[in-house]
């Protein structure tokens, strides 16, 4: 008796035809993840450039003497707000540019979305000066070094406000690294040196502790900024607020507190200070245009370009683990 072959499923692929699609998708995934990787370098290296930048900027413009009269700038609310105009610009652009076209932007949301907003770039807003004059009593990279100690104010802030817990690892790791960097920071290289020469001119060991003081109010007011937006995050379901919106009203928001203020302050000149210390020194109108472009672009790259990108640098970040 001669069996019949029974016939191959009229669906079936033919092997062949499958191993070629399998080595396809196998490409295209290769493809896929070699694209995430450069967008990956690309904003990693747009982040350094545009702060690194902006940091050599922020020095000059607030610790050079300009002119043959060696004078300082001092208007700290004035360079924030042509910093904040120009990252909200930049923002609502790439805001509008990675928007859906069915759907048009909304900078702010909702009503309690928008408040918590309004508080996040009033404490955005109040950081920045107390950070300005604590340079007039301590060094540039005193300053930048007590800012890598951020961790330290936002990890108390989510303890003690939002009753957040963590790992016990993670708190080793801000212990040591806001160590590191106080020790780095307070530890004199020449301890003879310094002790006479801090004799000789007498306060000036208390204008650096009264600097370190302003610092640290900079960094509280810092701490509760990132953790309100974290807040804002985690509470908010996915796609009602994105990192270019966020950025948009948060600079929108402190632009218009700080122009309010220069303008509508009656005790305060620091606007016309400004205005007249440019004409007179135009070098630093240049300085701070750059100033604030580097700002703007930096938050672009960590808002916008970081946020849109998460999901894609998580496989990134796997594949190279592996």
């Amino acid at each position: 008796m001669v069996r019949r072959k029974n016939p191959p499923p009229k669906n079936a692929k033919d092997p062949i035809v499958a191993v070629a699609e399998s080595v396809a998708h196998k490409a295209e995934d290769s493809k896929d993840h070699g694209s995430s990787i450069f967008q990956l370098i690309i904003c990693v290296g747009g982040i350094y450039a545009s702060f690194l930048t902006w940091a050599l900027l922020q020095e000059r413009i607030t610790t050079t003497p300009y002119g043959a009269d060696k004078k300082i700038f001092r208007s700290p609310l004035v360079l924030n707000t042509v910093q904040s105009l120009f990252a909200a610009l930049t923002g609502y652009v790439y805001f509008s540019y990675s928007s859906s076209a069915d759907q048009p932007p909304r900078v702010f949301p909702n009503l309690s979305i928008s408040l918590r907003l309004l508080l996040v770039a009033l404490t955005q807003s109040l950081a920045s000066p107390f950070g300005y004059a604590s340079l007039q009593h301590i060094d540039y990279i005193t300053y930048i070094l007590a800012k890598s100690c951020k961790l330290l104010p936002v990890m108390f802030l989510h303890i003690t406000i939002f009753r957040r817990r963590y790992p016990l690892y993670k708190y080793a790791v801000v212990f040591l690294v806001t160590a590191g960097v106080a020790i780095f920071t307070l530890y004199p290289a020449h301890p003879k040196k310094l002790k006479k020469s801090t004799s000789s001119t007498g306060g000036e060991e208390k204008n650096v502790v009264y600097g370190m003081l302003l610092l640290g109010v900079n960094l509280l007011f810092d701490g509760l900024t990132n953790t309100i937006q974290d807040d804002i995050f985690s509470c908010t379901p996915k796609g009602i607020v994105s990192g270019p919106q966020m950025m948009t009203a948060l600079n929108t928001i402190s632009s218009v507190l700080t122009i309010g203020y220069l303008l509508l302050n009656p005790w305060s000149t620091e606007l016309n200070d400004a205005l007249a210390f440019v004409q007179e020194h135009p070098k630093i109108g240049m300085d701070i245009m750059g100033f604030a472009v580097c700002g703007g672009l930096g938050q672009v790259f960590i808002c916008g370009f970081s946020f849109q990108t998460t999901y894609t640098f998580q496989s990134v970040i796997k594949l190279i683990a592996k």
